[in-house]
Parts: C-alpha cells; sequence; structure tokens
C-alpha cells in the first residue's frame, strides 16, 4: 500500500513530477518513450522509475519484451485525486509542454523502440 509520506517524497524531484505528468496523460509509457521526452539517459529514467514502483505509485505491464509504466491501480484514491488535480497544473509548465511535444515527435508511437 502507499504510504503518504513515500508519495510525497517520490514528487520531490522534478524529473519523478515530470514522468508522472506524462504517464497520468497518457495512461502508459515505456522506458524508452519517457527518456526521450525527458531528454535524459535510459539509466536516469530507469532509476526514477524504480522509485516511483517502490514507492507503488507505478505499477507494470509487460508486453513481450516492452514493460510500460502506468499509474498503479491500487493506488489509494486520494492519491490518485491528487494526480489528476496536479494533471493539468502540469499542463501549464513550459518545460513539461516540451516533454509531451518531444514525446508527441517520436518516431513509432504507439511504441516499439526498446527491441
Amino acid at each position: 500500500m502507499c504510504l503518504v509520506a513515500d508519495f510525497f517524497d517520490a514528487l520531490a524531484d522534478e524529473t519523478r513530477r515530470r514522468m508522472l505528468a506524462l504517464i497520468t496523460h497518457e495512461g502508459e509509457l515505456c522506458v524508452c518513450e519517457l527518456h526521450e521526452a525527458l531528454a535524459v539517459l535510459q539509466p536516469k529514467a530507469s532509476r526514477h522509475l524504480a522509485i516511483l514502483r517502490d514507492a507503488q505509485i507505478l505499477s507494470i505491464r509487460r508486453d513481450g519484451t516492452w514493460i510500460f509504466y502506468r499509474v498503479n491501480p491500487a493506488l489509494p484514491d486520494w492519491a490518485v485525486g491528487i494526480l489528476h488535480t496536479l494533471d493539468p497544473v502540469w499542463q501549464a509548465i513550459p518545460e513539461y509542454q516540451q516533454d509531451y511535444q518531444r514525446l508527441l515527435a517520436m518516431e513509432n508511437r504507439p511504441v516499439r523502440c526498446c527491441g
């Protein structure tokens, strides 16, 4: 179960907030989509995704060799409410808008970039 402190500790990092903004908006994304959209190295993206999984904010779905990250369906209602409340706030931040534009500009979406 997601603990309040773990949830807010995970949100304390800008990279993780940017990831959550994209995942919340898109539903689910692959690590390669996130590292491309955020313009960060894949190991950095993976490290931050692991923190979000450890905090039980994200869960994964496997599809062959691909792993897709999405908001954990077992996340408490209060936490889901916070993410949905933040979605329009995140969409108004220029840096987050740039992340989304990079995501949209990716070739081979829906994803087939990690194989």
